[in-house]
This record gives structure tokens, C-alpha cells and sequence, in this order.
């Protein structure tokens, strides 16, 4: 799996992906999102040190973080459904639109350039960030999530923004949630799950859509990055419990601050990228 990166490159990027999957897990238990926000931006810094241009590096980013949200997702949410905040007839309204919405995020993945990818990122996390920090009460659409065909549209524009920004979908959905009456810690829970419906197919489709690409690294399957898996995956494992029990402990008003100062960081972070 590593033989082919250099061992100077292979010292330099590991600690890089291990602090990340110390973020990443501890991220999906607080805030019910898969840790996309920094493993997108991690893997495709890494990518990029590696030596692998920009139209390369960013899919093969988004698809890997994809992957990586699988297992952290399914850690978190039967962590948030033993606690009984997971609402189950939402995530079932939800599997088919958000299907279709991650299956047309991994076909515009094929073809689209890298700016694509970071402008969706930069601006589903600057909208997010915005109505968690300066949000109130009022910042209500409706009391209730609307009838089935407005649920259906929620559920696919959370799997397409997902697949194209490389997250598990918690960052949106809980947006979502919470502008349509849903209580912050039932939000955050429900979200953990959605990450599992995203990342499923997400990373399925990654695979497809980069199957074949001559000028993928040679720890590659389609768009994901076997070694940047081998190295996160086991410290993210490690913090997501420890996201979940402190996101049940701390008030609902500092866990709605925390996430949006954290998004509003990664779309900074995006913006400095485009602009560079």
C-alpha cells in the first residue's frame, strides 16, 4: 500500500493524517458530521505534497474523506441512538432522494474541475456557519419538516452538496433540521445517521467515477486513497465517543456557537484557497 511514496514524504504526511483522525472523530460525535471539513482539506494538502495536480488531488480528497466517514458515521450514530435522539422516520423519507442526490454528485465528480468542489464547500459552509452564529429563536422556516415531496428535496440536496463537498452530510442536514423546528441535539443526532446514507454510496460512487484514471496514486481504488485510510481511520475510531458524550453534556446554545465557528473556519480556509 505504501511502497511506491517516498519514505521522506511517508514521515511527513503521517503525523498529519493521524492528528486528522483525532479530529474527525471527535467532530462526528459533537457535531453528527463524518469530520469532511478537515479531512477534505488534510487529504487535499497531502495529495498536493505528493506531487498530484489539482484536478486529481481534490476528488481523490473528497472521495477518501467519503470513505472515511463510513465507519466514524455508524460509530456515531448507534452511539446517538442508544441516547434515543435519532428521529428513524426521517432517515427512512430520506434514503432514496439522498441516493439519487449522491449518485449525481459522483457523476459531475467525473468531469468537474477542482474550484467546483471548493466553491460548494466554501459556500454550504459559510450559509451554515452564518445561521448558527447569528441565528436565533426566529431563524425559523416552519415548525415542522414540510410534506413529502419538500422532505424528498431536503434529502436530495443533501446527498448531491454532500458528494460534491466530500462530507457525511451533518453540516447541511442539521441546518435543515433546525430552520424546520427540530431541536439542536436531535438534529446533531439524526445528522450522524445521515452521514451513514451518504457515505455508503458516496464512496461506491468515488470508486467508479476515478476507476481507471492513469494518473491516480498507486494506493488508489477510483478515487480513494488506500493509505490515507490506513493512517486515519484507527485515531478517528478512537475520539468519537468522546465527541458523542460531549455533545449530550454541553448546552445545545455552546454546541450550536461551537459548529458554526468551526465551519466558518473551513470556508475561510477555502476562500484563501480559491483566491491564492
Amino acid at each position: 500500500m505504501f511502497g511506491d511514496i517516498p519514505i521522506g514524504s511517508l514521515v511527513e504526511i503521517a503525523p498529519m493524517y493521524l492528528g486528522a483522525g483525532l479530529a474527525i472523530g471527535l467532530l462526528a460525535g459533537l457535531f453528527g458530521v463524518g469530520g469532511g471539513a478537515i479531512s477534505v482539506p488534510i487529504f487535499f494538502e497531502t495529495f498536493r505534497i505528493l506531487g498530484h495536480a489539482d484536478d486529481v488531488a481534490m476528488p481523490l480528497a473528497v472521495g477518501t474523506s467519503l470513505a472515511m466517514i463510513l465507519p466514524t458515521a455508524i460509530l456515531s450514530a448507534r452511539t446517538h441512538a442508544r441516547r434515543g435522539t435519532v428521529d428513524g422516520a426521517l432517515l427512512r423519507a430520506w434514503i432514496l432522494p439522498i441516493f439519487v442526490g449522491v449518485a449525481a454528485g459522483s457523476v459531475i465528480a467525473r468531469f468537474a474541475d477542482a474550484a467546483v468542489f471548493q466553491i460548494v464547500f466554501m459556500g454550504v459552509a459559510l450559509m451554515v456557519a452564518t445561521k448558527l452564529l447569528t441565528g436565533n429563536a426566529r431563524w425559523k422556516l416552519r415548525d415542522t419538516m414540510p410534506g413529502r415531496l419538500g422532505t424528498s428535496l431536503y434529502g436530495a440536496a443533501v446527498g448531491l452538496l454532500s458528494a460534491l463537498m466530500g462530507i457525511g452530510g451533518g453540516a447541511i442536514s442539521t441546518m435543515i433540521l433546525t430552520l424546520n423546528g427540530k431541536p439542536i441535539i436531535e438534529a446533531v443526532s439524526t445528522s450522524a445517521a445521515v452521514g451513514v446514507l451518504i457515505a455508503a454510496p458516496g464512496t461506491v460512487g468515488y470508486i467508479l467515477a476515478g476507476w481507471g484514471r492513469p494518473d491516480l496514486p498507486p494506493d488508489a481504488v477510483g478515487y480513494i486513497s488506500l493509505a490515507a485510510l490506513a493512517l486515519t481511520l484507527p485515531t478517528a475510531l478512537l475520539t468519537t465517543r468522546l465527541g458523542v458524550r460531549l455533545a449530550h453534556t454541553i448546552s445545545s446554545k455552546l454546541l450550536s456557537r461551537l459548529f458554526g465557528l468551526f465551519l466558518l473556519a473551513v470556508a475561510v480556509r477555502f476562500f484563501l484557497e480559491i483566491i491564492a
